[in-house]
């Protein structure tokens, strides 16, 4: 057993504390808003470009089917509307309405203000996490490789 195997296991357990700290506190957040973290990132998603809802479980690694009861309470929440998708006749594409984006930007402003809070009280720097994410994509990149 070599130390920088020892290194990579107590990172990776890190990581998954880290993880799920990370979303225990973002759904104290989005329920602050009335709403979960699963209506948070397809939200989010929606933000960047209209999207079908197969398009959005790719990009958050999710079910489509999973996705689509978030989409289907966004629609009926008014918080997303159906557009026609040029491309696809039976998957319309999900957009987010003034509501939906109002919502979102609640939601970031809540988020935003509560990680200022946490990496005020860990007294890390942008460098620190920079540098923090530059080792986890090589690792990622690395597991991604045959």
């Amino acid at each position: 057993m070599t130390d920088v195997q020892e290194a990579y296991r107590l990172l990776v357990a890190d990581v998954y504390e880290l993880a799920g700290t990370s979303r225990r506190t973002s759904e104290a957040i989005a329920a602050t808003a009335g709403q979960t973290t699963a209506r948070w990132h397809v939200l989010s998603v929606l933000s960047g470009a209209p999207s079908t809802v197969a398009t959005v479980a790719r990009r958050l690694g999710l079910t489509r089917q999973s996705v689509q009861r978030v989409a289907d309470g966004l629609l009926a929440d008014g918080l997303a509307d159906r557009a026609a998708n040029p491309d696809h006749r039976t998957a319309p594409l999900l957009a987010l309405t003034d509501a939906g984006r109002q919502a979102l930007a609640a939601l970031v402003e809540r988020g935003d203000a509560d990680r200022a809070r946490v990496l005020d009280a860990a007294g890390t720097s942008a460098e620190e996490l920079l540098a923090c994410r530059a080792v986890l994509r090589r690792l990622l990149a690395a597991l991604d490789t045959p």
